[in-house]
């Protein structure tokens, strides 16, 4: 049957020819050009617009973009820890067997550098860590985050090309989680990138970002930017730049273009459940990065001006409760002893609502601000206090190394507490039991009623009230007659300044009218 079939195709086949080659012979004697060819369906080619590419931008920065590698010193417990040994039946072998002279050499080699190691006791350089950086100069400065080289002994950076370079560590800060190496030139002219504006930034501008995700170099992903102004609670200088464009571990310190090829940010954490991406990425501001760069480049550290003040929020509740007319600046919850806003005469209580006349919006802003600028320079520092509106000037103090939030002192001093035995009652419109502090100071609290607007404000039991609307109180006497006299002066609610074990805060409570 398969013959027939193929029998029968075969005469089909040339009829046709005989049909086409006669089509041929009459298309010659009337003069019809001799062209016949079999008609084929055009490929699917859709006619739309394109979308914008992001492969000049890429060309041109690729070059400044390098992977770190991050190289520290790892001490053995033994020196028979580290050591080779044949074992598994090699040491059975032939001599001159191939594998146990290739072995016996490794092992010399082993030896070798073990006892080196012990010589100079700094341990063997083993890779702990790896990121990204990108050149800010033509003569090797090489910026990168923190936390990438933080526990670094020697760094290696591999260029776009696969160049491997030693870099040394120029400065770090781990505030702004930002660092420089520097590579020697040799000679060489590197491809640098510069800074963006990122004021002009704008939420759902393209954006590029290039680095070294899981050891992959050169990789580029890209996004818009998300948000603006991110604070995710890694420093008193959050101010970061939210994208999506996908940021995985080893992009850290990467850079984002925005598409002129400019750094609008440095890439530095990522949100993640699974420490893959998520479409989640933080990148610090380019014109945080740029000064703090420029300073560790000069002096390998950073000169941040100082305060000196502990500050909290300005909520709804507590701008109410001292009559401001809106829930910004940046409220005093205390100065700490000896510092430059102490020696200025800024109080516990005081809101501090502009800086140099630039208005404070939050206490991130007015630490942005005062860390941005030099110490030694005199700040005109507004205050709203008691109700009315004035001025300071503070002359900054240098921000040191390890500062952290300025801590309260309760003090030694003990003196008589004058609390009433009708404390609880007086206070039980609040929500709040009170009793003498132990101290001396301030008035205690010895139970907080669940259902109270004080509870829903996290005051606890075990806490103390030391003020009420900045003044100080030691009974539930004094703490009455403060919030009488709120009453007077029209105010809804009263400030109360809660001490605890980690430190004092302030809270507004609603004052009935009973």
């Amino acid at each position: 049957m398969f013959r027939n079939i193929k029998d029968t195709l075969s005469r089909s086949t040339a009829m046709k020819a005989s049909v086409v080659a006669g089509l041929a012979v009459a298309a010659l004697a009337t003069g019809i050009p001799a062209e016949v060819s079999s008609s084929y369906a055009d490929a699917v080619n859709v006619q739309a617009p394109q979308v914008p590419s992001f492969a000049n931008v890429v060309d041109a920065v690729s070059p400044a973009v390098v992977s770190v590698r991050v190289e520290s010193r790892v001490n053995s417990a033994s020196d028979e820890d580290d050591s080779f040994s044949l074992g598994r039946g090699f040491d059975d072998l032939p001599d001159n067997h191939p594998l146990k002279k290739f072995f016996r050499q490794f092992e010399q080699q082993q030896g070798r550098g073990q006892q080196k190691n012990s010589e100079d006791g700094k341990g063997r350089l083993r890779p702990v860590a790896q990121g990204s950086g990108f050149f800010v100069s033509e003569d090797g400065y090489i910026v990168t985050n923190n936390h990438v080289v933080s526990d670094g002994a020697a760094f290696v950076v591999v260029l776009n090309d696969g160049t491997e370079l030693d870099a040394k560590l120029v400065g770090k800060d781990s505030r702004t989680d930002l660092a420089v190496l520097k590579v020697d030139p040799k000679g060489k002219k590197f491809t640098y990138v510069g800074w963006a504006d990122d004021s002009k930034v704008r939420v759902g501008d393209w954006v590029v970002a290039v680095g070294n995700p899981f050891g992959l170099g050169g990789t580029v992903t890209a996004g818009i930017v998300s948000a603006r102004g991110r604070d995710i609670h890694s420093g008193p200088y959050d101010d970061y730049i939210q994208i999506d464009a996908p940021v995985n571990k080893g992009n850290s310190g990467g850079p984002t273009f925005n598409l002129n090829g400019q750094v609008v940010g440095i890439n530095t954490a990522i949100f993640s459940q699974s420490g893959g991406s998520v479409g989640i990425a933080f990148a610090i501001p380019a014109t945080t990065a740029k000064d703090v760069v420029t300073d560790l480049i000069k002096t390998g550290t950073v000169s941040r001006g100082w305060l000196g003040v502990q500050i909290q929020p300005v909520s709804k509740d507590i701008a109410e409760s001292l009559g401001l007319s809106e829930a910004s600046g940046a409220l005093v919850v205390s100065p700490q002893d000896g510092s430059p806003g102490q020696k200025a005469g800024i109080k516990n209580g005081d809101v501090i609502t502009a800086v140099n006349g630039d208005p404070v919006k939050d206490p991130r802003d007015l630490a942005r601000r005062i860390g941005a600028m030099q110490p030694g320079a005199k700040v005109e520092v507004s205050l709203w206090r008691n109700g009315k509106s004035q001025s300071v000037t503070v002359e900054l103090g240098t921000l040191p190394l390890d500062q952290s939030q300025a801590s309260n002192d309760d003090g030694n001093n003990s003196q008589q507490n004058q609390s009433q035995p009708s404390s609880e009652k007086a206070l039980a419109d609040l929500g709040l039991t009170v009793g003498p502090a132990d101290d001396g100071k301030g008035v205690a609290i010895t139970a907080v009623d669940p259902d109270s607007d004080a509870a829903d404000k996290g005051v606890k039991e075990g806490e103390k009230i030391t003020s009420v609307n900045n003044q100080q109180v030691s009974s539930a006497k004094d703490i009455v007659k403060v919030l009488e006299q709120a009453k007077k002066d029209g105010r809804t609610r009263a400030l109360f300044q809660i001490q605890s074990g980690d430190g004092s805060r302030f809270v507004a409570l609603p004052i009935n009218a009973g």
